[in-house]
């Protein structure tokens, strides 16, 4: 029988983000395949895993995924991690995926750490749409290009930003959108862990303090992110008026969500509430 592949989320800087689950498979496959062999070491070690490991990083991929499928064809089970996080998130594993689907091998997530849904649990921007844009470009024209498309976008935007480039990259993404809602997630995990919120403009003023190490994670609220006008219990009341008027529950969630800044969901959850304790 032909091996399987697993893709394990590993942590993102603080050891103690290892899942059980994790530290069981990688003890317990034939090859682990490491972004950087050097930086894994340590996380294994750390673990007690004393499994073969293979580099396996962008330049090498296109040669190293058919080597790799074939291992699995022979019924050995592999394992992939990237330096940080989840693979194929902005890193290395999406051709070893693709490969290995495409050859009748069993792909199994093992779940983790992801810079993505860690920071977007705590940015403080809407979360319940969102784009996942990978790193913004690293020439100026293209970057300006990029921030004018990100304007226009309903939902929030992820991506990942070089701290070297980023005085840079803040003063265009200001230029563009002065008064969006922005976070800078640093070192997330880490002992220096650190975010920063507020208008573009304002954090692009200040960006020569923001000193940052490697890459950092940028989250750009969406353009229609507005704060509430009405308390809960206004609404409820408006609602409890306006059904006595002989208005659905869904129509006045509607309307009262142009009038409010609430989303009309929100608003519709208050109305049954409203309902269940009437």
């Amino acid at each position: 029988m032909a091996g399987t592949l697993y893709v394990v989320a590993t942590p993102l800087g603080n050891l103690e983000d290892m899942t059980l689950r994790a530290v069981r498979v990688l003890k317990e496959v034939s090859l682990i395949a490491a972004e950087d062999t050097r930086h894994s070491r340590t996380l294994l070690a750390h673990y007690g895993i004393e499994r073969p490991v293979t580099s396996y990083f962008d330049h090498v991929e296109r040669e190293r995924a058919p080597k790799l499928v074939e291992r699995l064809r022979r019924g050995e089970d592999v394992a992939l991690i990237s330096d940080a996080g989840t693979p194929g998130i902005a890193d290395p594993g999406y051709r070893l995926v693709r490969a290995a689907i495409e050859a009748g091998i069993r792909v199994v997530p093992i779940p983790g750490p992801s810079v993505v849904t860690a920071g977007l649990s705590v940015a403080g921007v809407p979360t319940d749409r969102f784009a996942f844009e990978g790193f913004v470009p690293a020439k100026a024209m293209a970057r300006r290009h990029f921030y004018e498309a990100v304007a226009r976008e309903d939902r929030t935007v992820v991506c990942f930003e070089s701290g070297r480039r980023l005085v840079d990259s803040l003063a265009d993404l200001a230029a563009v959108m002065p008064d969006r809602m922005i976070v800078i997630a640093r070192e997330v995990t880490k002992i220096y862990e650190d975010f920063v919120r507020g208008p573009a403009g304002e954090i692009a003023a200040r960006a020569g303090d923001l000193i940052a190490r490697g890459e950092v994670t940028l989250f750009i609220a969406p353009p229609t992110e507005h704060a509430p006008t009405m308390t809960a219990d206004d609404l409820q009341a408006e609602i409890r008026r306006r059904r006595a008027a002989g208005q659905h529950l869904k129509e006045i969630a509607r309307a009262l969500a142009a009038e409010s800044g609430w989303a009309a969901r929100d608003i519709y959850r208050l109305g049954l509430d409203a309902e269940d304790e009437g």
